[in-house]
């Protein structure tokens, strides 16, 4: 355990402090940390360079840190630091990635501004809390011991065994439901049951998962248990109790089972139960209607999702297009996942649209929801991306403009390799990692794409992440090299 006095933060929110030693100073990074703040931390790895440490306390605010009406959350790090004061380290950390790992060397020029979310506040439109029979409550001293007990809330910092009770508003997600989880607690307790205990693997309550509709104010409530027990829990009387405290707001509750000792919502082996109203609330995203269903893949701040998708759309249909390009019929949206920005691209294009993603559930969703919503155009497959593009040749020399939109690893080097050889015009690459973006940006330049300009999204206020959307266009003369072909054919 040590005390330290963050000095710097580099790109995701790793604070940097550093510890005297006979050879120099050694660097320690903790994430979540705040320049200016000194904090106590439990060294997680060490390595001869540096080490890794998880906050545990915050002994002593930065001087920028101001008060805010909320309970303090490990997964809001930064809400007592001011909007401008975020936007600023964001912005300088990330326009350093794209300088140090995508060779970008005119960034002011590039850079085309920041797009802030709508709402700071209240903006998740899904919530994920614990049960633990090991935590304490949000008022305790954070040098004091974890208790026995049970417990509802977020992990507690640095662990993942430990609860720390949420008594009250985060401010990331909805201000009633996270009042009402003090009576959720106590209803659950006085079953005499227990609250899962993660060192033994055992217990009975386990989850309480929730998804917002934020334009229909709903929610679809899920109370995760273990079997053991289940005989003596009324779970008719929980449903009840939830719909006399949310009244029309409530759209549905589940009951699901999980009796895997892994932390983990989603079972591998298991069973969900709807026990009352519907299963799915329905949110709505440039006019087009969404069904979402508790293990739907969405967007979780929908509200400034728009706004991303809106510049999207403005890079997808930038123009001009070069007249050798103009007639090609196909737009690709690839990592599609439920098909939002394919059925817009459709709705807005002329185009045949097509999405790919890895993941059936999805499509499946992204298929009902473009039905639904009448969009014509466009078709989804469910595949691998890579192996998608291999076993669809003819895509090659028909596509005008890709949509990328992969997870935070990035796009695999084969993978990649096979978009550039579909020889589209122009590629918009949406990236909720910019430091992969741009790691995938110096692959791209060198095949000819050339980078027009990109923008950063705060999609998570209060958090270190960031989103960015990137325009490429292809030109040939900026060829700076070519895969060569023996290793084009193993791919």
């Amino acid at each position: 355990m040590l005390e330290l006095d963050i000095l710097d933060v580099a790109f995701g929110g790793k604070g940097i402090a550093k510890v005297p030693t006979e050879d120099g100073d050694f660097t320690v990074f903790v994430p979540n940390a705040i320049t200016g703040q000194r904090v106590r931390a439990r060294v997680s790895l060490c390595k001869r360079r540096h080490a890794e440490a998880r906050i545990t306390a915050v002994l002593q605010r930065a001087s920028e840190e101001t008060e805010v009406p909320y309970q303090a959350i490990p997964g809001a790090p930064y809400i007592t630091l001011p909007l401008a004061e975020q936007r600023a380290f964001k912005e300088k950390v990330t326009l350093d990635v794209y300088q140090r790992i995508g060779e970008v060397e005119n960034t002011d020029a590039l850079y085309e501004g920041w797009i802030d979310a709508p709402s700071p506040f209240h903006y998740r439109n899904k919530m994920e809390y614990s049960f633990a029979a090991i935590g304490r409550g949000p008022d305790a001293d954070p040098d004091a011991d974890f208790g026995d007990g049970f417990h509802l809330g977020f992990k507690a910092r640095g662990t993942w065994w430990a609860v720390e009770d949420l008594e009250g508003d985060s401010g990331l997600f909805d201000a009633q439901f996270e009042g009402l989880l003090s009576d959720i607690r106590s209803w659950c307790e006085a079953s005499g049951l227990p609250a899962w205990h993660a060192p033994k693997r055992e217990g009975f309550f386990r989850f309480l998962v929730v998804r917002k509709s934020l334009d229909a104010d709903r929610l679809l409530v899920n109370l995760v248990t273990t079997s053991h027990g289940l005989e003596e829990f009324d779970v008719h009387d929980f449903g009840r109790r939830l719909g006399e405290a949310l009244g029309e707001r409530l759209a549905g509750f589940i009951h699901t089972l999980n009796d895997d000792t892994g932390e983990r919502v989603e079972a591998r082996e298991g069973s969900s139960k709807l026990i009352s109203g519907v299963n799915h609330v329905i949110e709505r995203l440039h006019g087009l209607s969404f069904e979402i269903q508790m293990k739907s893949f969405f967007q979780t701040n929908p509200l400034c999702a728009e706004r991303l998708y809106a510049q999207v759309l403005a890079y997808a249909f930038q123009e001009p297009i070069p007249k050798a390009d103009s007639d090609k019929t196909v737009t690709m949206d690839l990592f599609c996942g439920t098909g939002t920005i394919a059925q817009l691209l459709a709705r807005n294009s002329s185009t045949r649209v097509v999405g790919v993603d890895l993941i059936e559930e999805a499509i499946v969703d992204a298929r009902r929801s473009a039905e639904r919503n009448g969009v014509d155009g466009l078709e989804f497959h469910a595949a691998d991306v890579g192996r998608f593009l291999l076993d669809h040749p003819e895509y090659t020399g028909t596509i005008g403009t890709i949509v990328l939109d992969p997870p935070r690893s990035g796009i695999s080097p084969k993978s990649l390799r096979k978009v550039i050889r579909l020889k589209a015009h122009r590629i918009v690459y949406v990236s909720c990692n910019p430091a992969t973006q741009a790691r995938d940006l110096v692959t791209l330049r060198d095949a000819g794409y050339v980078l027009q300009g990109f923008k950063l999204v705060d999609q998570f206020p209060h958090t270190s992440h960031i989103e960015a959307v990137a325009l490429l266009e292809f030109d040939p003369s900026k060829v700076q090299k070519a895969a060569p072909k023996d290793e084009i054919a193993a791919s």
